[in-house]
């Protein structure tokens, strides 16, 4: 039984977790920087902890000083959210081997799903259709090439340890594969501390959709359907929602199942997300998330499934308190990030104090935010001011409904991304649902001059 849980990170996902934990009745610790000694997370904790200088380096993501934090405060478990520590393979067997409980997958997971050369490997072996690739890291650009040469151009040049486009190059012609060779492992040593690569086809057009799972200690595994994240710009998701609207009901199974049968032949526990390219009616294993996901909240929307308390539970030694057969989806729902960032400025960063703050409520709107009013956005972390999920009956109703929550938004003293958002709502290549991962680049019509 968990008694008192260490939340390893910072803004909403720390509120998040630390809610879940008292419903659950369980105390929970923050951990903060000296940026963040009076943040939301910091004073809704029931006791708080300084782990170190501004410089996440020096304190979210020192692992000394967050062990350090768990054991004065008498914490039973460590929560590391999502980012900093989350998917660190280190992290989590150093709290595996000493007396904590770690509430996220195993070290093993994390270690045979990082290294995607391995997880398409695990994947394939399951049945898992996989797209076109080298099985293990290349060390030659001649290799892409010959990869070219065979399945035709573009080819993807990917890091090993990568995620969220670093470490990933487009190779358009054989003349490109070098320098995009050097530059993918640059990015893969810097970015994941290594710089092994591997070569796969590149689909041109895709949505890119993802399958939420959790699983327990016992062999249970289940999958809580599927969510469509194809808005992204650099490859990082803006607005993400459930269900998607291109899959038949027979592809949704299958491609749920696909996810659930896949995790679970690699004796996957607790939460995590697989992730798929969907092009031409087919779809293709991409990656598996080792950890709860920003966008897990329209998942919660539509099944009323509380992943976070599921976490605590598998964590604890429980098995999953539902059957399969038991989850199911009602309406539909759309989650939108709320960035402290300049959309008429190619998205620059705007750090700052929230002078104004009165987010959207009503019927269907949720909001998961890591501020307050007063508060500030520090330039230290990422420009998240929080999440707005919108639910409702079927996307037509979503999509109404969302533009009245973010339009009676009041946000002042900061740029945020709600006229983005409120644009693309407008936009008939989203509204339609012909967008792909390419929409920002090729399809939507942008916005107007502020």
């Amino acid at each position: 039984m968990i008694t008192k849980v260490l939340v390893a990170n910072r803004g909403e996902i720390a509120v998040r977790v630390m809610q879940a934990a008292t419903e659950l009745g369980i105390d929970t610790v923050a951990v903060y920087s000296d940026a963040d000694e009076t943040a939301k997370h910091v004073r809704r904790a029931d006791e708080a902890v300084h782990v170190g200088s501004s410089v996440a380096g020096k304190s979210y993501l020192d692992q000394e000083s967050l062990l350090e934090a768990a054991s004065e405060t008498g914490a039973d478990a460590i929560h590391p959210g999502y980012g900093f520590l989350a998917e660190s393979e280190s992290f989590a067997r150093r709290v595996e081997d000493s007396e904590f409980i770690w509430i996220g997958p195993p070290a093993d997971a994390m270690a045979d799903f990082g290294e995607k050369t391995k997880a398409r490997a695990i994947m394939a072996d399951a049945g898992v259709p996989i797209v076109p690739g080298t099985d293990e890291p290349i060390d030659d650009p001649e290799r892409v090439k010959a990869f070219g040469d065979e399945h035709g151009y573009p080819v993807a040049i990917k890091a090993d340890g990568g995620g969220g486009g670093r470490g990933l190059k487009v190779v358009d012609t054989p003349e490109e594969a070098e320098e995009a060779f050097k530059n993918a492992k640059r990015e893969g040593e810097a970015y994941f501390d290594n710089d092994a690569v591997y070569v796969e086809r590149f689909l041109e057009n895709p949505r890119h959709i993802e399958v939420q799972v959790i699983g327990d200690e016992h062999g249970n595994v289940r999958h809580l359907y599927e969510r469509d994240c194809s808005v992204q710009r650099r490859q990082q998701k803006l607005i993400e929602e459930t269900p998607s609207p291109v899959l038949d009901e027979e592809t949704r199974e299958e491609l749920c199942e696909s996810a659930r049968s896949g995790v679970a032949e690699a004796g996957y526990s607790n939460a995590g997300t697989v992730e798929f390219l969907y092009e031409d009616g087919e779809f293709y294993f991409l990656e598996v998330n080792a950890r709860i996901q920003v966008e897990h909240t329209v998942t919660e929307a539509v099944t009323g499934i509380d992943i976070v308390k599921e976490q605590f539970r598998v964590a604890a030694g429980e098995e999953l308190s539902f059957e399969q057969h038991e989850v199911e989806t009602r309406g539909a729902a759309m989650e939108f990030r709320i960035n402290a960032e300049d959309p008429y400025n190619d998205f620059s960063p705007t750090p700052g104090t929230l002078e104004t703050y009165r987010p959207p409520t009503g019927m269907g709107v949720r909001v998961d935010d890591g501020v307050n009013q007063d508060d500030r956005i520090s330039p230290f972390y990422d420009s998240l001011v929080g999440k707005f999920i919108v639910t409702a009956q079927d996307r037509t109703e979503v999509l109404e409904r969302s533009k009245r929550a973010l339009e009676e938004t009041d946000i002042e003293g900061i740029s945020t991304t709600i006229p983005f958002h409120l644009a693309v709502l407008e936009d008939d290549a989203f509204v339609d649902s012909e967008h792909t991962t390419k929409y920002l680049d090729e399809q939507f019509e942008g916005l107007d001059e502020a």
